[in-house]
């Protein structure tokens, strides 16, 4: 298991939560807190194995991308964000 750091500029944001095939989408969303107070960045830690997992953020109930992150195209014509952890 590897540690990753999950993080998301969101301005004025109030609710940040991070989906993904690791937390069953919507069924188990990680909320994510504030770096520091008063920071735009918000953040998740998650253990993970190995492996290539897809995500997004939920950002004040709206589906989010970060766009500095690698995406691949979903099911539904939009884009995942994609993490791959090694070894």
């Amino acid at each position: 298991m590897k540690r990753v750091l999950f993080s998301l500029v969101a301005g004025r944001a109030k609710d940040v939560r991070l989906v993904g095939d690791f937390t069953d989408w919507e069924a188990r969303p990680l909320i994510m807190d504030r770096m520091k107070p008063r920071s735009r960045t918000f953040a998740a830690a998650v253990s993970l194995p190995p492996g290539t997992y897809q995500y997004k953020f939920i950002v004040d109930g709206q589906w989010v991308e970060d766009p500095k992150a690698d995406s691949v195209p979903n099911q539904f014509g939009t884009q995942n964000l994609a993490i791959t952890i090694e070894d």
